[in-house]
Formats: C-alpha cells, structure tokens, sequence
C-alpha cells in the first residue's frame, strides 16, 4: 500500500524562527512562502507554518507510560536508526527535550522509541521509530 502524505497546518510566532528551527535543525526544505506562511517538507509530508503573533502553545498533558505527553503534538514515525541519528542531532543542536529519548512500552506489544521537543514557537513534536513497523497500530 502506497502512503500518501499528509497536510498539517500549524501557528508560529515568528516565521524567521520557524524557518531556521525546521529547515536548518530538522532538515526540512522550504517549499512555498510568503510573508504569512511556509511550507516545510517534513520526511514526505507538508507542514506548513503560518504567521499568528499571538500563538502561544498549549499546555495539556495527558499521562502516558509515566511521561506528560503534551496535547497536541505532531511528529513523523522514523526508521529506527534515522531516529537515533535525529536525535543526536537534536541533542548537538542544544534543543531542550521535553520527554528525552527513551524507550517507551519496553518488551511490550507497541514497543518504541520516542522523543519530545518544542519548536520556538512551543509546538510540540514526538518523533518516534518502531523496532517493528508492523507494531504501529497493534494492540496485543
């Protein structure tokens, strides 16, 4: 089955920040623009930023595995060593984490590893990779 990408739009403060947190830290490359929004290319899918100078994040958390997952949060299910070598990116560029690294659900069905941090704007964002893929959905 062929995947198709998905379309997420989402507020920033300040676009000259966003610009350099998703294309230089992530490696996203810049599509389209203009003065109020720009689209990111994030591993296939387009995100796109747009301009609200009142944006503010949320600050909801619901527990999970004995984490705060901030609510909502978006995020790209990674191979497994691109999602290490991410997050030694991550860590080189002295991005704060939210949850570090780790591995959640360990020996359990849905095994995984994940990751949060905030864009400057505080979106937040999980990256996680499955050892198997066919985990994601699996429930037992």
């Amino acid at each position: 089955m062929t995947r198709q990408p998905f379309h997420l739009a989402f507020p920033v403060h300040d676009l000259a920040a966003a610009r350099a947190f998703y294309r230089d830290v992530l490696g996203c490359s810049e599509g389209r623009s203009s003065d109020h929004w720009i689209d990111f290319d994030l591993r296939g899918h387009q995100i796109v930023a747009h301009l609200d100078p009142a944006a503010r994040p949320a600050s909801v958390t619901n527990p999970v595995d004995g984490h705060d997952v901030p609510v909502p949060h978006f995020g790209v299910v990674l191979e497994w060593d691109d999602w290490h070598a991410l997050a030694a990116r991550l860590d080189a560029a002295g991005i704060i984490f939210g949850i570090a690294p780790h591995i959640r659900f360990a020996g359990q069905v849905g095994e995984q590893a994940t990751m949060f941090f905030r864009d400057p704007s505080g979106n937040a964002l999980e990256f996680k990779a499955f050892r198997d893929i066919n985990q994601l959905f699996a429930t037992a």
